[in-house]
């Protein structure tokens, strides 16, 4: 069955039979299903494969201290493989992480060599079994010589030079290597030497040891069972006050914050009268470990590299997890070890803060809408999802400084607390274009996920530069003097789009539309633009067929029609 996993409206993997029906990633949906009907296409979940990764990376901490995910590679790990001489050598180390990433894949594959793209076209070519061991192992020193034969596509480089090196007939790694390092440079730039250096086994990447950041959590008991919300929120403050501490300490921000209440429920309230919440102690896994990367192992000297089945077999689908019970702990002398009901909630800041003003007011938020059905014993704050700490800046002079950041953070966790009751995280939202001809599909609002804003670039702005009469246009950036404004051209006009189409009378003299009747009133048209034929989707079943006219309307401006065999239908206008 041909698979691929999508990422907004294009491919990102594709299975073996996707491929051989001429499937590719990079390919947009439309495309794919074009030359493959019956291709099955799932979304990429960004979380699942984040999960994944990390379960692998945590297992292959076995076999070696320098464990690192390849980035932009899910499935492709860099494995420290020095200083394994009197542990077995490489080629017990080669069978530690073949047995540990045949537990995600079973063609998993392992190579060594003394650099990462060695290590990575070595898991491409045959595997000699006769010595016993399932993996190749690259000699010392021989990275430039094992690479000479292999193609120019296991070389990472921009797509553009390898096409212009494929147009001057070099189809291999070894004729980029032959080639004068001063040429290469001169014709190239900076990208063209690093693929030469790659080319000759040259590779300064290197896996890192990994560090694995302690739990950020803080617990307390209270004095006395409570059911107002000020204590609680007197300890929550303390000791989120401290956990940001850390982050900043580690130069992280939080992404999240996780407040859990112990209930003392055993003594006052019945289990029937609060809920089924954790009735029995019964607890399913949060965790998306039914995700798995598709890992295949590849090692490396001075470091190692781990790699996947190339980005072709779709991601198995293992079945949910199954609840199980926790045992009872052994009695403790602190309250909080005793089995007691927990009810735990999340708050996810619109992006990652390190202050604990916004982090505190969405907290506070929480608690004020959160209908806690029996006392409070305890309190448990932890900071579960990390990110790297942004360097916001200010006034250091002036003390009751507070960034825009931090004020429109604020307004926004009063905005989710009122318009978000339930926390579904749909409140604060980003625009995403997808690429269709279908009009309504083809934006969507997705949800801010503040790990993913965080991981991703700033837009660069361009700033407009206006030319002064009498200034050469070769001058020095300094040089150039703004000019008085001038009357820039009208911005283009932008489509808005009804929630649905709503249907309509069209009047027809000569097959043209000359008036609209639209909600019991007559629009007359002055001018025409069309028809303009739309189709598309039918590999859906919801497949599509229209003609579209923009007419302009006196005084209503723009409008936008189409006709379908159904009939003649209003989906927007212009302004």
């Amino acid at each position: 069955m041909p698979r691929a996993l999508t990422g907004g409206a294009r491919l990102r993997v594709v299975s073996l039979a996707a491929g051989r029906a001429g499937v590719r990633a990079g390919m947009t949906i439309a495309e794919a299903k074009a030359r493959c009907a019956e291709l099955e296409t799932r979304p990429w979940d960004d979380h699942a494969i984040a999960d994944a990764i990390l379960a692998a990376t945590t297992a292959l901490l076995a076999a070696s201290p320098q464990v690192t995910p390849a980035t932009g590679t899910p499935g492709m790990w860099w494995v420290g493989a020095t200083g394994f001489d009197a542990l077995g050598g490489e080629e017990q180390l080669a069978h530690t992480l073949l047995t540990i990433a045949r537990e995600w894949h079973p063609d998993a594959r392992v190579a060594i060599a003394d650099s990462c793209v060695a290590a990575r076209a070595a898991t491409w070519a045959p595997v000699a079994r006769a010595s016993g061991v399932e993996a190749t192992i690259i000699p010392p020193g021989g990275c430039a010589h094992y690479l000479t034969p292999a193609p120019l596509g296991l070389v990472p480089m921009p797509d553009e030079l390898r096409d212009a090196l494929r147009m001057l007939g070099l189809t291999t790694v070894g004729a980029l290597a032959a080639l004068n390092a001063g040429d290469v440079e001169q014709r190239w730039g900076a990208e063209g030497l690093v693929a030469w250096r790659l080319a000759r086994g040259d590779d300064p990447r290197r896996p890192g040891l990994v560090r694995v950041e302690a739990a950020r959590s803080a617990s307390v008991e209270l004095p006395g069972a409570v059911e107002s919300a000020e204590p609680i929120l007197f300890v929550l403050r303390a000791q989120l006050q401290r956990l940001v501490q850390q982050c900043v300490h580690d130069g992280r921000a939080a992404a999240a914050v996780a407040i859990t209440l112990v209930l003392d429920a055993g003594r006052q309230y019945p289990i029937e009268e609060i809920g089924s919440e954790l009735r029995g102690h019964v607890h399913v896994p949060e965790t998306s470990d039914d995700s798995v990367p598709l890992a295949a192992v590849k090692s490396r000297k001075p470091g190692a590299a781990n790699r996947a089945q190339p980005d072709t077999t779709p991601i198995p689908q293992l079945p949910p997890p199954t609840p199980h019970r926790i045992p009872h702990p052994r009695p403790v002398p602190s309250l909080l070890g005793v089995p007691h009901r927990t009810i735990t909630r999340e708050v996810r800041p619109a992006r990652p803060l390190a202050r604990l003003e916004p982090l505190f007011d969405q907290c506070r938020s929480l608690l004020e809408r959160w209908d806690i059905p029996a006392p409070v014993i305890g309190v448990t704050v932890s900071i579960p999802a990390t990110a790297p700490l942004a360097a916001d800046q200010g006034d250091l002079l002036v003390p009751s400084w507070r960034d825009t950041a931090m004020n429109a953070e604020a307004v926004f966790a009063r905005l989710r607390a009122v318009l978000d009751p339930d926390n579904r995280g749909d409140v604060v939202v980003h625009p995403e274009s997808r690429d269709t001809h279908r009009l309504e599909e083809s934006g969507a609002w997705i949800p801010a996920d503040a790990i993913t804003l965080a991981s991703a670039p700033l837009p660069v702005v361009p700033t407009p530069v206006v030319q002064t009469p009498g200034v050469p246009a070769s001058a020095p950036r300094a040089s150039v003097v703004e000019a008085p404004p001038v009357d820039a051209p009208p911005p283009p006009a932008v489509l808005r789009l009804l929630p649905s189409p709503d249907p309509v009378d069209v009047e027809l003299p000569r097959g043209i539309p000359a008036a609209v009747w639209w909600r019991n009133r007559r629009i007359d048209i002055v001018r025409a633009h069309g028809p303009e034929r739309l189709s598309g989707d039918w590999w859906r079943g919801d497949g599509y067929a229209r003609d579209y006219w923009r007419c302009t309307a006196t005084p209503d401006g723009d409008v936008l029609l189409y006709h379908t065999e159904a009939g003649w239908y209003l989906q927007g206008w212009y302004d």
